[in-house]
């Protein structure tokens, strides 16, 4: 499953910080026409035995501006990427079904995964090798301290 809505480094942070996640890519996802420029994402294998689709959706809704239509959505598309038609169905009917949460409309997008290009290997796992630069105090740490407060049965960082 891609995940894309703010920056990568952000995203990669948010997803490797939870229980059943097994792997994280960070880089740049593309789908198909008019959304088939690289924007910023990460790649997510997870259990879905651990961490079900739906609150690794959930996570994805709250920790990103899922309801902005900001100026840079080009770079920072908000966006489930999918991979079957299947999956599709359901990451739709879930943010459907999520709207009742948020007051704004939610922008984020259900969009077929069509590519992926990886981050340069300087800028992997940002978050492990820079968890006390300014990036990362500002922008990460209530992210995931968010995610601590709203699903701290997922969160593997204390």
């Amino acid at each position: 499953m891609g995940f894309g809505g703010g920056c990568h480094w952000c995203t990669e942070a948010v997803f490797q910080s939870l229980r059943g996640v097994g792997n994280v890519a960070q880089g740049f996802i593309k789908s198909l026409a008019p959304h088939d420029s690289f924007s910023e994402a990460v790649v997510v294998t997870f259990d879905p035995d651990v961490i079900p689709l739906n609150v690794l959706i959930d996570v994805h809704l709250r920790t990103h501006a899922s309801t902005s239509q900001h100026k840079m959505r080009g770079k920072y598309r908000s966006a489930v990427y999918v991979f079957s038609n299947d999956q599709a169905d359901s990451v739709q009917r879930h943010i459907k079904d999520a709207q009742n949460d948020f007051d704004e409309p939610i922008v984020t997008m259900t969009l077929p995964f069509e590519g992926f290009e990886a981050s340069p290997e300087q800028f992997q796992d940002y978050y492990e090798t820079n968890a006390g630069k300014p990036f990362c105090t500002t922008y990460i740490d209530p992210k995931l301290s968010k995610i601590r407060q709203l699903f701290g049965h997922y969160a593997v960082r204390e």
